[in-house]
């Protein structure tokens, strides 16, 4: 079930938005009436999906959609009068902002919901990809730096050391890492 901010300035907006969303499946509405209540919610909560209704009481909402797009992962939809939706749009399409015009077509508001979706969801995918590799980047430095010191330290070969590891966490069935850390322990202080 996807998490839903909905930034409206009326009941009116958020009635109209927690129906279209009703219609189209199963979601966890939350609303926000200004795009400072908005922020101080997304500062501490986070969504699949926020949709800016503008302008809101303390500010227009393009700032705040691009603020919810450039700190979060949610897919952004901003919803605006139709004369301004094509300049609002030139400024916050290319922050991954979905810019949809009043009145709101169903069928369009719905494939921007599902176009935003599949943002999201390749945002999140990204997003764990990144932090296995940083993982993994993390475990190399760690591993080449125990090779250095047993290079300074024992008189080994960069081969000699990189077999040493790979032995080592063979033998005693754990993670290249481990081993990298018990060496560094072990000779570093």
């Amino acid at each position: 079930m996807d998490r839903v901010l909905v930034v409206s300035g009326t009941e009116k907006g958020h009635r109209f938005f927690a129906e279209l969303m009703a219609a189209h499946g199963d979601y966890r509405l939350r609303g926000a009436g200004s795009g400072a209540e908005a922020r101080r919610i997304l500062a501490e909560d986070s969504f699949d999906q926020v949709i800016v209704n503008a302008p809101l009481p303390d500010e227009f909402g393009h700032d705040l959609a691009l603020r919810a797009a450039e700190a979060t992962a949610a897919g952004v939809i901003l919803v605006v009068r139709g004369e301004l939706a094509d300049e609002v749009a030139a400024r916050v399409e290319d922050f991954g902002v979905f810019v949809i015009a009043k009145p709101i077509s169903r069928a369009l508001f719905y494939q921007a919901l599902r176009l935003t979706q599949a943002a999201h969801k390749r945002v999140m995918g990204l997003r764990t990809e990144n932090e296995k590799l940083q993982v993994k980047i993390e475990e190399i430095r760690l591993v080449d730096r125990a090779k250095c010191v047993l290079i300074q330290v024992l008189g080994f070969t960069e081969s000699e050391a990189h077999h040493y590891i790979e032995k080592q966490a063979m033998d005693l069935r754990l993670p290249r890492r481990e081993i990298a850390e018990r060496i560094l322990r072990t000779y570093e202080s």
